[in-house]
């Protein structure tokens, strides 16, 4: 199953995280603390990911994008 869509939840130091693939069903669900998230996110094959407007979604949407995702 290939993660097609991920959404995230950002906060101080636990991001929630949810993905589906492109029937829709759920590939992942859980939580990342803040230093596991880019590693993670590495290792993926670039895909959409979707975050809350908030007060770090700017740093991550940098990084994210360094690494071939679709950021929104």
């Amino acid at each position: 199953m290939e993660i097609s869509t991920i959404r995230l939840d950002l906060a101080k130091n636990v991001i929630q995280v949810h993905g589906i693939d492109r029937e829709g069903n759920v590939v992942v669900r859980g939580a990342l603390r803040r230093a596991q998230a880019l590693p993670i996110f590495a290792k993926l094959t670039p895909c959409l990911v979707g975050m809350e407007a908030c007060g770090t979604a700017h740093y991550w949407s940098r990084e994210l994008i360094k690494l071939g995702h679709d950021v929104q």
